[in-house]
């Protein structure tokens, strides 16, 4: 059942705009009703909030959350994602935005400096890039900016000359840009009308006096005592990073396009602040589970070791931290996948169990789940070398423990 192989993952606002490895909106809406924790579930955190699943299924089902994350496009969006909007009153601003795109022409362009988006005539054509600075002038003199915003995010990353099914920066080859034609204002019209029909859905069923936090702030430092209290949590629904940014899903390489147009902060160096951008000289955890792993990977690249050991250092201060914010006999359920470096497996859920375990937990369970909707790169390199390539993981793990 937890495969949901013919569920729609793209209901309710969820689907606003594509994000990678996004957590599927069934796995967390599941979790919250069949794993609830005993006694009060008043709270829920999302300590790696990426597009906002948990926090929409939270407001769904009526209970209120908090969110964080580094990457700015991952908190624009779930702050859209998350709001309550006048339907009317947007597709009256829609409407006005429609009236003046039959009027467009370069001399109505208003603003033609792009020098904010790196090498960008490396990435768009000088046409794309003078209707995307048309549309967000349209947007610009609207009430509710960020609802169309969300719609122009998507479609500048979509315009542009990267390869598609790609979430790193890859250039297409110049015979598809020669045939590359994209209608840039269709593309976002067609965004934003779907966009209507899911905030239409959404609208139908939450419960307006649900409250939404969403923060920026970094759980491998502390959690912020005035947002939440030692306790304060009563469940913990997330889908963590399953290795750094650089090496494997690569946020801040996605994100870019819309992070430089919005003018965003960190958007050229994003994936550096996430788990693991900083290097790691050695281990702070102890571990049991995965040591002989560690010690292979060691034997056969010092340096790709490292790597893995500063993204796991992270992850132990982060559920170190995420710990402490949870109550008594509260619940964590880590949706995780195994990354494969060197051709060698790295058993997350052991390793996720293991240091929740370290911080006064008792593991319940864990589910293996098939990931056949999961939007993730369906190859990857594990040696860095140029065309050497294996699968990814086709399963993850959901592991779930309970506070004592």
């Amino acid at each position: 059942m937890w495969s949901f192989k013919e569920a729609d993952t793209k209901e309710y606002t969820h689907c606003y705009h594509t994000y990678p490895a996004m957590m599927i909106p069934q796995v967390a809406r599941t979790l919250i009703k069949e794993y609830r924790p005993e006694g009060k579930l008043d709270l829920i955190l999302d300590p790696y909030m990426g597009s906002g699943t948990t926090l929409v299924e939270a407001s769904l089902a009526g209970i209120n959350s908090v969110g964080t994350d580094l990457n700015p496009l991952a908190r624009f969006m779930t702050s859209v994602k998350t709001k309550h909007y006048n339907y009317n009153n947007l597709l009256m601003q829609f409407r006005e935005i429609q009236s003046h795109l039959i009027f467009y022409s370069e001399k109505n362009v208003k603003i033609r400096n792009f020098d904010r988006i790196s090498n960008y005539s490396f990435w768009y054509n000088e046409e794309t890039l003078m209707k995307l600075s048309y549309l967000s002038q349209l947007i610009e003199n609207v009430e509710d900016k960020d609802f169309f915003n969300v719609a122009l995010s998507e479609t500048i990353r979509e315009v542009s000359f990267t390869r598609k099914g790609e979430f790193k920066r890859y250039r297409m080859n110049e015979s598809s840009i020669a045939k590359f034609n994209p209608d840039t204002f269709n593309l976002f019209e067609k965004k934003v009308v779907r966009n209507l029909e899911g905030l239409n859905s959404y609208n139908s069923k939450v419960n307006k006096d649900v409250a939404v936090g969403i923060y920026g702030f970094n759980t491998i430092n502390g959690i912020p005592s005035d947002i939440i209290n030692e306790g304060d949590i009563d469940m913990v629904v997330t889908s963590p990073p399953y290795g750094d940014s650089k090496t494997t899903v690569a946020y801040g390489q996605f994100s870019r396009w819309a992070n430089e147009w919005f003018c965003f902060d960190n958007a050229k160096n994003l994936d550096t602040i996430l788990m693991g951008g900083s290097k790691a000289t050695k281990e702070i955890f102890k571990t049991n589970t995965i040591r002989n792993i560690l010690d292979k990977i060691d034997h056969l690249e010092h340096k790709r070791y490292l790597e893995v050991v500063s993204f796991l250092n992270d992850y132990y201060l982060s559920i170190k931290n995420v710990s402490k914010s949870v109550r008594s006999r509260g619940t964590v359920c880590y949706v995780v996948g195994d990354r494969r470096v060197k051709g060698i497996q790295i058993p997350l859920d052991y390793f996720t169990a293991e240091m929740f375990e370290t911080f006064g937990f008792k593991h319940e369970t864990t589910i293996v789940r098939e990931i056949p909707n999961k939007r993730m790169p369906s190859k990857t390199s594990p040696t860095n070398k140029v065309g050497e390539k294996v699968s990814t993981m086709s399963n993850e793990y959901i592991v779930i423990l309970n506070k004592k």
